[in-house]
């Protein structure tokens, strides 16, 4: 919490500009592309991650598949996590999210100009809907972030039971996925300390159709669940 404050202060300058911003993109969205809603979102964060006293690693961005629809699978860890990802993926890409976050501050603003999808728990009729529409979205060249333990781990670099369901916007699809590791990315936002954090975020090589077609969506998230779990052990 210390360290959001202190992101918040080093930008109190350019908070009406910003407001501006995020209420022209919200009420115009037509007047501008998915790709320039995201992209404006995406310098933000990394204004914002140079601000926040955060080393961030980033490496295996050459496993990312350089175009067409994909899934990426990372650990969950907190907030800092989606800050990672806009700072390793120069492509747009969707994220579905649960709908608790959208109580932060102006995050709705901004996850709805986005077009994210948000998931209802406990309702899988809405969940079942948004995984129909991320599918047909990688069918159609978008890609998408899902994290398959459901919400952060809370355990540091341990992660929780990978779900099965998580994969089946992709399996049906029939689109990559994309394994991903988050290191010590809870250190950012988690503890209540400004001293300069180092973290890392690792993309895997995917797995192609061909590669997990055979495999059910259980077998598939135990497989990324351990090949992520193995990369922390060998590099936390």
């Amino acid at each position: 919490m210390l360290r959001l404050v202190f992101i918040v202060i080093r930008f109190i300058f350019e908070i009406p500009f910003l407001l501006v911003q995020i209420k022209k993109y919200k009420n115009h969205p037509e007047k501008y592309s998915i790709e320039e809603r995201i992209g404006w979102t995406r310098k933000l964060l990394r204004k914002a991650t140079k601000r926040a006293r955060v080393d961030l690693q980033i490496s295996g961005v050459e496993n990312v598949p350089q175009e067409g629809g994909y899934l990426i699978t990372p650990n969950h860890q907190g907030l800092f996590d989606i800050l990672a990802l806009f700072n390793a993926l120069d492509v747009p890409f969707k994220i579905v999210y649960k709908e608790e976050l959208r109580k932060v501050g102006l995050a709705a603003d901004v996850l709805d100009f986005m077009e994210y999808h948000a998931i209802v728990r406990n309702n899988l009729r809405q969940s079942m809907k948004v995984i129909r529409t991320t599918s047909k979205e990688m069918k159609e060249g978008m890609p998408a972030v899902i994290f398959p333990e459901g919400t952060r781990s809370k355990k540091g670099n341990s992660l929780n039971e990978f779900k099965g369901g998580s994969f089946k916007a992709a399996i049906d699809a029939k689109v990559p996925i994309v394994p991903c590791a988050m290191i010590d990315c809870f250190r950012v936002l988690d503890y209540n300390s400004l001293k300069k954090v180092h973290c890392q975020i690792h993309f895997f090589k995917p797995l192609t159709y061909e590669d997990y077609k055979d495999m059910n969506s259980t077998e598939i998230a135990n497989y990324v669940e351990n090949t992520i779990q193995d990369y922390i052990n060998a590099h936390d």
